[in-house]
């Protein structure tokens, strides 16, 4: 039977010059093996929001950000520790723009970009943080449909 564990993470973008739409620029986090998001487990009497603030501190130093409502993603997947054996982790990230890109990285890292949409997919390691990047995207520049007005 595999053990459970739960973690929280934001994806964070910066509009680049000019704030355009289609010049959004993701933060990936270079964990020295693979690049993935800023993310980290969910303590005791946290919800998923609060720890993945805390996280995104902790790893980054950022603590101004603006989130973006309705975004939430979860994404599920399995792997061996040497010390609790089978794991599955169910990790909910949460999606926030920042003002500035100023980053002081953990002993975690060993580098970070923040990188165009097309780079950022290909930079990011992981399938499944791949398909968090298009969630992302889709979402940040999906166009609203206009309201129905009816007399």
């Amino acid at each position: 039977m595999a053990r459970n564990e739960r973690s929280a993470g934001f994806l964070i973008f910066h509009r680049g010059p000019g704030g355009a739409a289609n010049d959004l620029r993701f933060l990936l986090l270079d964990y020295g093996r693979h690049w993935d998001f800023a993310k980290g487990h969910v303590d005791k009497g946290e919800t998923d929001l609060e720890a993945a603030v805390r996280e995104l501190r902790e790893e980054t130093g950022i603590t101004q950000i603006t989130t973006v409502p309705d975004f939430q993603q979860e994404i599920v997947y399995f792997f061996r520790s040497g010390r609790h054996g089978l794991v599955r982790k169910t990790v909910v990230f949460f999606l926030a723009e920042v003002a500035k890109t100023d980053v002081i990285l953990s002993e975690e890292h060993v580098g970070y970009e923040f990188l165009p949409y097309e780079q950022a997919v290909k930079r990011a390691t992981f399938a499944a943080a791949k398909q968090l990047l298009r969630a992302a995207y889709d979402c940040l520049t999906s166009v609203a449909p206009a309201a129905t007005v009816t007399s």
